[in-house]
Parts: C-alpha cells; sequence; structure tokens
C-alpha cells in the first residue's frame, strides 16, 4: 500500500513537470506566432513591404540605367563631334 502511494505520488510529481514542459512550449509557440506575423506583415505589406520597396528598387535602376546610357551616349557623340570639328578644320 505505501509503495503504491510513494509510486503514484511519484507519478503526480511527474506528471506536474510534463504539465510544465507542455506550458511552456505552449507560450514559446505563442510568442512565434507572433514573430511570423510581424515578418509577414513586413514581407508582404503593399506600401511598406520588402516587396514594394524592391519594386521601387527595380524602377530606379531601370530609370537610372537609362539616363546614364542617355549621358555617355551624348558624351560620345560630343566628343566626336569636337574631335572631327578639330581635324576637319584644321585641315
Amino acid at each position: 500500500m505505501i509503495d503504491q502511494m510513494q509510486g503514484l505520488i511519484e507519478m503526480n510529481g511527474k506528471l506536474e513537470r510534463m504539465m510544465d514542459g507542455i506550458e511552456s512550449v505552449k507560450e514559446k509557440q505563442v510568442e512565434m506566432a507572433e514573430g511570423i506575423d510581424k515578418i509577414k506583415e513586413a514581407v508582404y505589406n503593399p506600401d511598406e513591404g520588402i516587396y514594394a520597396r524592391l519594386k521601387e528598387l527595380e524602377s530606379w535602376k531601370t530609370t537610372s540605367s537609362k539616363l546614364i546610357w542617355m549621358i555617355v551616349t551624348s558624351i560620345i557623340g560630343l566628343s566626336t563631334a569636337l574631335i572631327g570639328k578639330i581635324f576637319f578644320v584644321s585641315f
């Protein structure tokens, strides 16, 4: 009888520890879910999310690339015209 009581007490203690562990896991799971929600909001927010920023950067890159090519082409054209004027007018 005493052995059974001791066994039940030990089992009760083990069950309590297991319940504490499960409760801790539940709390961590809630924290993780909140963190994932924040990540989703940061990524998918249409106005300030990462995708919106990437679209803005791609647009800027395209525009600046076109502008750079226009400037380079203009410089090459002006240089060619200047060299041509110097050589052909000098002779």
